[in-house]
């Protein structure tokens, strides 16, 4: 089973209009509502691809029961802590041209939330795969990440991370299976700036040297690199489309590539996960299965 963790689930609110002014009031020309946050953005498309998933977390109040009921109607299991105070944040996102959002802080976790969300993660099994993705809430201490994996150390687990900075590279001595950073993340890492791939693979390769497993650099429309585990280097170009939308489009290459890693051919995982990335770009919303699988062929 996959068990995604999102610590900070939101409702997106999108709003489309022609104009935007501050200090007076604005008319939309359509808006729409979508439920997210970076582990729960995983849980979707695994879903969409055909892969069971179980969603944990915390949520709060009625938004909360909106993005629990959500995923229930499709068909995804969840587990999340439930807080009993507050909401689960909601994110504004004004498009008129450019785009301006205004993202809601989230509710307070106390340390007996913690201890409940620590209960439900002991009871991963051996050959479960843990996706632990995006920035921490400030109610929760900075070390969370580490704090999971140290508990799930001794079982046969693979973590998946998708964090920046400090939050990815204190957790390498856990060997991680897959991390993910994009090129721009891993030049702030290593304080340094890439003129070429052969950097990206240099400095790819120091995360593998520090416990990562498999690497996947994203590089937006340059495409995207993956050391994986055997010592191979792979590279994938983008698929051609339209850009409507960049919300979702890294957790949906999570999403494709671990669907792609039961194969066991890391190729096509770059290459599903690429796809699945891009068919999240070019659509308003996650991507769909239809998509993914048209623009697979690209590749």
């Amino acid at each position: 089973m996959i068990y995604t963790v999102t610590f900070n689930p939101a409702v997106d609110y999108v709003v489309h209009t022609d104009n935007f002014s501050l200090g007076t009031v604005n008319r939309s020309e359509g808006d729409e509502i979508y439920f997210g946050g970076k582990g729960v953005n995983v849980s979707f498309v695994l879903r969409e691809l055909g892969v069971k998933s179980k969603a944990l977390g915390f949520i709060a109040g009625f938004t909360g029961e909106a993005i629990e009921k959500s995923m229930r109607e499709h068909e995804i299991e969840t587990d999340f802590v439930k807080l009993e105070k507050g909401f689960s944040r909601i994110n504004v996102k004004i498009k008129a041209g450019t785009e301006t959002e205004l993202n809601g802080q989230g509710p307070e976790v106390s340390q007996g939330d913690i201890q409940k969300l620590f209960a439900k993660l002991a009871k991963l099994q051996d050959g479960d795969t843990i996706v632990l993705a995006g920035s921490i809430p400030n109610s929760l201490p900075s070390d969370i990440y580490e704090k999971i994996m140290e508990r799930l150390q001794n079982k046969n687990i693979r973590a998946v991370v998708d964090a920046t900075k400090d939050l990815l590279m204190n957790v390498l001595k856990y060997k991680p299976f897959l991390v993910k950073p994009n090129n721009f993340e891993l030049e702030e890492m290593f304080d340094v700036k890439f003129e070429a791939d052969e950097d990206i693979v240099k400095y790819a390769g120091k995360l593998k040297e520090m416990g990562a497993q498999n690497v996947l650099v994203s590089m937006a429309g340059d495409g995207a690199i993956l050391l994986d585990e055997n010592g191979n280097i792979h590279k994938c170009g983008v698929c051609k489309g339209k850009v409507k939308n960049s919300v979702g489009a890294g957790d949906s290459m999570v999403a494709g590539f671990l669907a792609g890693c039961d194969k066991g051919d890391y190729e096509y995982a770059l290459k599903l996960g690429t796809a699945t990335g891009g068919a999240t770009a070019f659509s308003d919303g996650l991507a769909k299965k239809e998509l993914v699988y048209e623009l697979i062929k690209q590749l």
